[in-house]
């Protein structure tokens, strides 16, 4: 069962809204900010993405993850 959140918007901002949902089509506002939200969790995720790749180039030259490699990590962390 979905929850329920209600928002108060400023009247400008409400008629945006209203004509958004007509203009497009969506079966109501609560469509149209469910798809607003689901494409900033979207961008949300790729921005962090890229963030980890960022910082995994930033973090010196490649090493293989060969057995030795996994054999050692499992030592270093008593496994």
């Amino acid at each position: 069962m979905p929850a329920t959140m209600n928002i108060s918007l400023p009247e400008p901002l409400k008629k945006f809204v209203d004509n958004q949902v007509r203009k497009a089509g969506y079966a109501g506002a609560s469509d149209y900010v469910r798809e607003l939200i689901r494409d900033h969790r979207k961008r949300v995720a790729a921005d962090d993405l890229r963030g980890l790749i960022a910082e995994g180039l930033a973090s010196g030259a490649p090493k293989p993850a060969d057995k030795h490699y996994w054999t050692a990590k499992r030592k270093q962390l008593g496994a």
